[in-house]
């Protein structure tokens, strides 16, 4: 082992016993606390003695060390320093709070809207994309969470949200803009109106607080657990959406009246009857039912006996369903019963169950004839109930927990349930084929069920794929993958690394599914490795493998090419990564204090056809010490491997430890990395120390010591900087630095509003290769993901410009034709189309087709998707010069019977779709109308005069005419042939035979 020799080649000078710093005194003690003395004068003065010396001792230590650090650090004057850097910028890829509140449908059905944070979106209901925003934080829109939005029922083209900053906002959604606020001046968790109540809304307000109890920023969110709000109780108010003083010019303005009606517990939903008579809260055990005609009496409670968590009314009968705890959805028929004796009691109500989820029920809706009721719930399984005859039906595997279910109310389509999943993704229900139709989703995330499962392990995967510009993610389910693209905000794919049975959770405990914890890619982009384990219990022994996929540019997807059962036995892998070189190798390191390199092997199998694996390579160790990290040099030639308290570089060919470098100062090294283009230094993390040592010299260059442990750092991939994250004081923030191998001193130091759990370089398409700036990309604690560097360009679909919605966009209007006799086979067919979101990158060729149906059935797309892409494999486009040889003998027999007029001209084999107008078909069919109309024989013509029928003639009709047909002893003559050829059409149709289609050019 080297020893280790500091920048001016002065010899290592081991410290003395007084110079190592004494362990510190433990936090707390387990012996029982001493009998506590009343305290005197003289006490509380020695106390306060005691206390300086020992700030004082503290400081001298502190001191000392900072004197240490700067004693091994190399002279600054050596290299140039860099010029401080500018702080860091972010966006956010994913949506805060989605599918926390059911979306909105507007009238027509034509889009819906999304509650997302503090922004309205609007999305296109045939495609699903963003079509506008509108206003946030930074313009007019709302301060806070937004809880609930509903239609006006005065105006269906105004929306009315409401948040919890204690502000109802009216806007008007084709301009996107905001044409009055209500400040309630309370948090508002549910806001409900009717048609018959056109002036006024129903709210759910949070009541206020005390005097001495937490202020306004303990207010109760919606994604907080069931535990808090339950505990906090609402208010319902009736509030007039009539200002107090419009004239006044303010921004917000007060409710010219405020009636209230009554005290509920945290409200899980909020609803007027059918027929507006009745207003019904659901809230903890109890349904509240007031009448709108009497609200000073009250509510009337009705008691359930499971915590109640969804409402949905009857669209057209009094009575209302609710969900609760259990999975049970219940059927009140109370509305109609005679008012109780006295207010504010409780009574028992007729009801009736419909029993099939094993778990909380998240969402009821009604059809809009009021025949079935939809539920759906953790289970991932829409439900759809026949409420007269008690059967069910099922939609099964829709991808995620559903946590929204909302009917389309348009009467021009078919209706489609819209469910909104726990992942952030939509998908739509046909109410015809019960299955799906369309999903949309940009990165399928759950923080929730992500949150649970990465409990129990730390590593988060993540990578970027330099082929196809994409982001390898976690998805939903611990157990898959998902590919994101960054540039046009798509989900591109979603690959499920470890197959397992997507069932729900037993009872309370969760069952332990297999997670992938870590992923990398080649610097080719070819080969990408994961590690995929799955904890043991009594039961179970456990199980993780070693995956290595190849990239297919075909069908631009993954495909496993081999699979590694336990690479280092039952024992953790601690890290992987590839080599840079052409002769590329990967390398692992376990707990079991092995590290194995993996290498390709190539054979040959019967038919000459070459076999691409992986195989092992070597394996080795070091003292049997634990390898925890390793890095390739930039040129592939050394391998550096993490041990406890030093770092040995290796040959990457012959395996052969070239040398070691101790680094005393960082006891358990976490992670390592190599810096710059040239690779001369290394970087090492442990804890809260920061170590970068030189190659060349083998030694330390400098340390750094943190109050907070370092959790992660990033290289710049061409410049002799890097970036660390580290924790802070709060539990919801991060700290970012940037270093230079020159000096220990910051480049950049700025707090993150957020926590980091894994971040990677991004190569962003706007940077120079040698530019100092950053751009990288990482998962929070929250499982978002985020872009952050110093020029972030990302096209988001959810500006912060608020775009006019367009009106048609999803339905376009019918012309007088279309509506007649249907829309012509000649127009264009995206006329009408709905876009489709359907993944066309999978291998659709006839040799690879078989391949398709290998994936499970959750994975496959709609069997409807697959006709149209494999016919048209088969199929070959007829093209003119095809049309014209084929043609050709009927077009000499011909020849001679056709006109120099019809000879001048030339008609194409085939129309082009779309060159031809609803107008010129009509215009082409009136003469022909006209000439019907003329006939003698036509039941509704006044006049019975004769009337010769006269069609338009075009080349193409001489083609289709057959050869035996001419008459060859009759000479031709023009005249004659120009009447005989107007009524030659008349003539089929009198004798039966198929009538030759006419030309519409």
């Amino acid at each position: 082992m080297a020893a280790v020799k500091v920048i001016n080649h002065t010899p290592f000078v081991p410290r003395l016993p007084k110079d190592v710093p004494l362990p510190p005194s433990p936090a707390e003690s387990t012996s029982p606390p001493p009998p506590v003395k009343k305290k005197t004068k003289k006490s509380k003065t020695k106390e306060k003695v005691k206390e300086k010396v020992k700030e004082g001792v503290q400081g001298m230590k502190k001191q000392g060390e900072q004197e240490r650090g700067k004693a091994n650090e190399q002279p600054e004057s050596e290299m140039p320093q860099p010029e401080p850097l500018k702080p860091l910028t972010w966006t956010s890829l994913t949506d805060s709070n989605s599918n926390s509140h059911p979306p909105i449908f507007t009238k027509d059905g034509s889009h819906f809207f999304s509650i997302v944070g503090e922004r309205i979106k609007i999305h296109s209901t045939s495609s699903g994309k963003v079509v506008s925003t509108l206003p946030g934080p930074q313009d007019d829109g709302h301060q806070d969470i937004i809880t609930s939005a509903i239609l006006s029922a005065h105006n269906s083209f105004q929306l009315i949200t409401a948040s919890l900053d204690g502000t109802i906002k009216v806007w008007d959604f084709l301009e996107g803009i905001l044409l009055h606020t209500i400040n309630l001046e309370q948090p508002i968790h549910h806001v409900c109106g009717h048609e018959k109540i056109k002036d006024y809304v129903f709210v759910a307000t949070a009541k206020t607080k005390k005097k001495g109890s937490s202020d306004g920023d303990e207010q109760p969110k919606p994604n907080r657990s069931a535990k808090v709000p339950s505990e906090e109780s609402c208010i319902i108010l009736r509030v007039s959406l009539k200002p107090q003083n419009p004239a006044s010019g303010a921004k917000w303005h007060k409710s010219s009246q405020i009636t209230p009606v009554g005290k509920t517990r945290y409200t899980a939903g909020l609803a007027v009857s059918a027929s507006g008579e009745w207003l019904i809260a659901v809230a903890g055990h109890k349904a509240y039912v007031a009448q709108l005609s009497a609200l000073k009496s009250g509510f009337t409670k009705y008691v359930s006996p499971d915590p109640l968590t969804c409402l949905a009314v009857h669209p057209l009968e009094d009575y209302f369903a609710t969900g609760d705890a259990k999975g049970v959805v219940r059927l009140w028929y109370c509305l109609n019963q005679g008012k109780p004796a006295v207010a504010n009691v409780e009574k028992r109500s007729q009801t009736s169950e419909l029993h099939w989820h094993a778990h909380a029920v998240s969402s009821v809706a009604f059809t809009t004839n009021g025949a079935y009721l939809l539920s759906g719930g953790e289970e991932a399984v829409l439900v759809i109930w026949q409420l007269y005859s008690g059967k069910k039906e099922f939609v099964p595997r829709v991808g995620s927990p559903i946590k929204s279910v909302v009917v389309s109310r348009s009467s021009a389509a078919e209706e489609e349930y819209l469910l909104g999943l726990a992942d952030a993704s939509f998908a739509l229900v046909s109410s015809a084929t019960l299955k799906l139709s369309r999903v949309f989703s940009r990165i399928k995330l759950d923080s929730v069920t992500s949150s649970a499962w990465a409990s129990s392990s730390s590593a988060t995967p993540l990578a970027v794929h330099s082929l196809s510009s994409t982001l390898v993610l976690p998805s939903s389910h611990p157990s898959s993958l998902q590919t994101y693209s960054p540039s046009s905000s798509m989900l591109v794919a979603e690959l499920e690394v470890s197959p397992s049975n997507r069932v729900s959770r037993q009872e309370e405990k969760m069952l332990e599914p297999s997670r992938v914890e870590r992923v990398v890619i080649s610097p080719s982009g070819e080969w990408m490795a994961t590690i995929d384990r799955r904890e043991g219990d009594e039961s179970f022994r456990g199980e993780i493998f070693l995956k290595i996929w190849w990239w297919d540019k075909k069908s631009a997807f993954w495909i496993l090419n081999t699979r590694v059962d336990r690479p280092h036995g039952l024992n953790k892998v601690t890290s992987i990564s590839f080599s840079p070189l052409d002769d590329i190798q990967l390398v692992t390191t376990g707990e079991d204090r092995n590290v194995k390199t993996w290498r390709i092997r190539s054979t040959k199998d019967k038919k000459g056809n070459a076999e691409v694996s992986w195989t092992s390579r070597s394996s080795f160790g070091f003292r049997l010490e634990m390898p925890r990290d390793s890095a390739w040099s930039p040129d592939g030639s050394l391998l550096a491997v993490a041990l406890d308290a030093s770092v040995a570089l290796y040959d990457s060919r012959s395996n052969a430890l070239h040398f070691t470098i101790v680094c005393s100062e960082c006891p358990k090294i976490s992670s390592i990395h190599f810096i710059g283009h040239h690779g001369q230094y290394i970087a090492v993390l442990g804890g809260p120390n920061l170590v970068v040592c030189d190659i060349i010299n083998r030694s330390v260059r400098w340390h750094r010591w943190h109050n907070h442990p370092y959790v992660t750092l990033v290289p710049h991939p061409y410049q002799d900087t890097f970036a660390t994250i580290h924790h802070s004081p709060s539990d919801t923030t991060n700290g970012l630095m940037v270093y230079s191998i020159s000096s220990s001193t910051p480049l950049l130091s700025q707090t993150l509003p957020f926590g980091i759990r894994n971040l990677v370089w991004y190569p962003a398409p706007n940077h120079f290769a040698r530019s100092r700036m950053f751009s990288l990309v990482g998962i929070t604690h929250a499982f978002g993901v985020v872009l952050l560097g110093h020029d972030i360009n990302i096209a988001d679909e959810a500006s912060s410009s608020t775009k006019a919605l367009q009106k048609g966009l999803a339905v376009p209007k019918r012309s007088l034709f279309e509506e007649m006799f249907g829309v012509p086979a000649l127009t264009d067919v995206s006329h009408n189309a709905v876009s489709s979101t359907l993944d066309t990158s999978l291998p659709w060729k006839s040799t690879e087709t078989g391949s398709v149906f290998d994936a499970p059935a959750y994975l496959m797309p709609p069997m409807e998707s697959l006709f149209e892409p494999l016919i048209n494999g088969f199929l070959k486009l007829r093209l003119k010069e095809n049309v014209d040889q084929e043609h050709q003998s009927g077009i000499q027999g011909v020849a001679d019977e056709m006109t120099a007029d019809a000879m001048e001209t030339e008609e194409p084999a085939f129309i082009e779709m779309g060159k031809v107008s609803n107008d010129d078909i009509l215009d082409t069919f009136i003469p022909f109308f006209k000439d019907i109309a003329g006939l003698p024989d036509y039941p509704f013509h006044s006049d019975t005069r004769p009337v010769t029928l006269t069609l338009l003639t075009t080349p193409s009709s001489h083609h289709a005419k057959p050869a035996p047909r001419t008459v060859a002893s009759q000479k031709p003559n023009p005249n004659a042939s120009s009447k005989k050829q107007a009524s030659t059409p008349s003539v089929p149709a009198k004798t039966g035979k198929k009538r030759s289609r006419l030309s519409l050019a």
